[in-house]
């Protein structure tokens, strides 16, 4: 599993760097992102449902949100 942490970072970064992630990917590799920046915290998971990758929150915290993700 390989983990990014985006909590630095503002949207629309952490999307791109998700997106970028994913097309390194594995299908059936999974990938933890952690988010703090408001934006990305509900971007992030509309486009993955957009598209289709299977994602679950792993932590909901107000400072962070952890999402797995499987390609």
């Amino acid at each position: 599993m390989i983990i990014i942490d985006l909590t630095a970072f503002r949207c629309p970064l952490p999307l791109v760097k998700v997106k970028l992630a994913l097309k390194q990917i594995d299908t059936g590799e999974k990938l933890r992102v952690l988010l703090s920046d408001p934006g990305s915290r509900q971007d992030v998971p509309r486009f993955l449902k957009k598209v289709g990758y299977h994602h679950q929150i792993i932590q909901s915290k107000e400072s962070v949100l952890a999402l797995e993700i499987t390609k």
